[in-house]
């Protein structure tokens, strides 16, 4: 880390515990990380009349922590409804502008006009509409740990509805707009990934793409147990279930693949691991005896276990996948779409399985489940892999590394 202590303010829309989702985990992680040598303030909604995670406020991610109250409707009911059916006549994308706090705001703007901080870092695309209208005083930087417009895009595509394919398409172009415009107000972006900052350059004409910060895994805690050497004919999906991606690769695999795989192996079970799943997914568990959803757990390491390998069937999504790394670095083959390992240099056949048609993805999960030896290969040369090239503290250096260069300019 740099000799010169830097006071970061790190804004985000939402607190980082349960550190449930790979976003979660990667600014965590990072923060904890920064947070040993520089002195961080960390700024975020927090829904009204809620009690905060029993590990937010023990954490050291942070010196502080600023909470400012947001009241947001629940989910499925009829003020977000109206919220919904609001955001169709509105140039943002629902995805963004359900984010965006006055309040928050305010005191963003007051904190940078105090001259206290070094940096400020926007934490994902999502709180970025609060940096609009403003000179800011402190270097910024964005966060992107995805490239939001191509979520949407992908999803549209994908969609098998004619109206979803129209609303999800017009969310797309609202967020391609968006991502491109915020982008632009700040100082440097770093993504987490080549592809990612390649895109940025190219397709949004960016000149302030800083580069990029790779994952990391906490290989002590994801190591390798005895109970992998007694695998079950089980696949596993890790991910939260109240993310669109997942929901979509999940009912894909379930739908496509899965029958093909029981037509070979009638004894497999496929275990499906996240938080929050909505009732299409846990009616998946009603309608097929064979299917687990587990809902949100502690611990993931229980789930993947006896697990014969981890599948990433996505068809959508973008940034990087913390769930592949925690995988491969438990020991658990892995085999993904191109698109769910998308970021990551690994190599089909040598550390993980890559398949995109239902057929194939079936196929290379029939030989997974049937073959050891390869399971052992691919989840022995991953693990090598992860273990000498990504931890969260090589992933904190490069950022600050980054951010380095606009934070001496302004310090000079």
């Amino acid at each position: 880390m740099s000799e010169t202590s830097w006071r970061i303010l790190w804004v985000k829309a939402g607190a980082l515990h349960p550190a449930d989702t790979g976003g979660k985990i990667r600014t965590l992680s990072m923060l904890r990380e920064l947070n040993r040598w520089h002195h961080v303030t960390f700024l975020s909604p927090h829904p009204a009349g809620s009690a905060h995670h029993p590990d937010e406020m023990p954490d050291g991610y942070a010196n502080d922590k600023i909470w400012i109250e947001r009241h947001e409707p629940a989910r499925m009911s009829a003020a977000f409804f109206m919220q919904l059916a609001l955001n169709l006549f509105s140039s943002q994308p629902f995805a963004l502008s359900k984010h965006f706090v006055g309040e928050l705001k305010e005191r963003l703007m007051a904190l940078d006009a105090s001259g206290e901080f070094d940096l400020i870092v926007c934490d994902f695309l999502a709180p970025a509409l609060h940096f609009e209208g403003h000179q800011w005083r402190t270097p910024t930087v964005l966060f992107q740990h995805n490239m939001e417009s191509q979520i949407w895009k992908r999803m549209a595509a994908n969609h098998p509805r004619w109206w979803g394919r129209m609303f999800l398409q017009s969310q797309f172009r609202r967020m391609y707009r968006c991502e491109e415009n915020l982008s632009r107000l700040f100082k440097g972006i770093i993504t987490v990934s080549a592809e990612d900052s390649k895109f940025a350059r190219e397709q949004y004409h960016l000149t302030n793409v800083l580069g990029d910060v790779p994952p990391g895994v906490d290989t002590e805690f994801f190591r390798p147990t005895d109970r992998l050497a007694e695998s079950q004919p089980v696949l596993a999906f890790l991910g939260s279930m109240d993310w669109m991606p997942n929901i979509e690769g999940v009912h894909w695999f379930v739908r496509e693949v899965y029958p093909q795989v029981r037509a070979a192996m009638p004894g497999v079970r496929l275990r499906i691991v996240g938080r929050k799943p909505g009732a299409d997914i846990r009616a998946l568990a009603q309608h097929d005896p064979t299917i687990e959803v587990t809902g949100t757990v502690e611990d993931v390491r229980p789930c993947l276990a006896d697990a014969a390998a981890l599948i990433v069937p996505l068809l959508s999504g973008g940034g990087t996948r913390i769930k592949i790394l925690e995988a491969m670095a438990f020991g658990l083959p892995v085999l993904s779409t191109t698109i769910g390992a998308e970021g990551l240099p690994f190599d089909h056949d040598r550390h993980l399985l890559l398949a995109d048609s239902s057929a194939d993805f079936a196929t290379q999960c029939v030989h997974m489940l049937r073959d050891r030896s390869l399971r052992d290969r691919l989840a022995q040369a991953a693990r090598d892999e992860v273990v000498n090239h990504y931890s969260w503290a090589a992933a904190s250096r490069k950022f600050e590394a980054l951010c380095r260069v606009i934070v001496e300019k302004r310090l000079a």
